[in-house]
């Protein structure tokens, strides 16, 4: 049997950060307040640090014809890819507000979010940190966006 490693940190808390880390973080769980979430009730931000040092942000968007709608991860990725052509995303801070219930669990990105986050490391050649949290608890740090789609399905696999 092969096994597929997977590692990340856990953190206590957001003091438990590094200063640049930390601000990020405190960055998508304010922006979970801009996010259209009128049907889940469940509002997510994403921050992004590019290469440049500037910051792009995004929010997830519903739709009435739920669940037509788009992921805040989505949303970040493609206005980097509209308005901030050729730079790279260093790292991505995402956290979310759940109306209806706790937000003190570190949230994942879903399936599509998982791919389209490996296709932007695949188009810039090096990977994307990822910091994941909720408004508070613990927060987990991913050193590279792709390790949460092993066994990933790519461009490769068409040739």
């Amino acid at each position: 049997m092969k096994e597929i490693p997977f590692q990340y940190q856990v953190f206590e808390n957001a003091a438990a950060l590094s200063s640049e880390d930390a601000s990020l973080l405190l960055q998508a769980r304010a922006l979970t307040a801009h996010a259209y979430a009128p049907y889940s009730h469940f509002n997510v931000g994403a921050i992004a640090v590019l290469d440049d040092g500037s910051r792009v942000e995004g929010t997830n968007q519903e739709n009435a014809s739920y669940p037509v709608g788009i992921c805040a991860e989505r949303v970040l990725l493609s206005a980097i890819s509209s308005f901030h052509r050729n730079k790279a995303i260093k790292t991505i801070a995402i956290s979310y507000y759940n109306e209806n219930g706790k937000s003190n669990n570190p949230v994942s990105p879903c399936g599509i979010c998982r791919q389209s986050l490996l296709e932007q490391t695949l188009r810039q050649q090096q990977p994307i940190r990822l910091i994941l949290s909720g408004q508070e608890g613990a927060i987990y740090v991913i050193e590279d966006a792709s390790s949460l789609l092993p066994l990933s399905f790519t461009a490769n696999d068409m040739q």
